[in-house]
């Protein structure tokens, strides 16, 4: 399995955990636990936050125009789909004065063939649409 598969099937198993995010019941940690949140039997989340790294190691920034027009930038992302070698992220704006993560409601499109790695930060709830 070459690593730009192994990227992508990551990234499916993000998306669908997303989909499905209220059962399970696996204690395991990382990218790859099996349910949403720091334990099954706590509150529901529905995105796995994550970081993307190009192929020479730096990590992916994107910069988007808020409600306010102001020019901002993130580096979070949530995984709505992936088709083939292509991801449809979420852009996930971070406020650190109140410890949130939000939807920024602007999209972008990812060639995977792009990607080096993935770092998963957190579980949490987003407001999606």
């Amino acid at each position: 399995m070459s690593s730009k598969n192994c990227i992508s099937n990551l990234l499916k198993l993000i998306c669908l955990l997303q989909d499905n995010s209220t059962s399970s019941c696996n204690l395991e940690n990382g990218c790859s636990k099996p349910y949403l949140g720091p334990s099954s039997n706590n509150a529901c989340y529905n995105t796995r936050i994550i970081q993307l790294y190009r192929c020479n190691g730096t990590l992916m920034e994107t910069t988007f125009t808020s409600n306010e027009g102001n020019v901002l930038s993130t580096n979070f992302y949530r995984v709505m789909s992936v088709d083939n070698n292509c991801c449809k992220l979420l852009l996930i704006n971070y406020d650190n004065i109140s410890d949130t993560y939000n939807s920024t409601r602007q999209y972008i499109t990812v060639n995977l063939e792009c990607i080096g790695a993935v770092r998963c930060i957190r579980d949490v709830t987003v407001n999606c649409l």
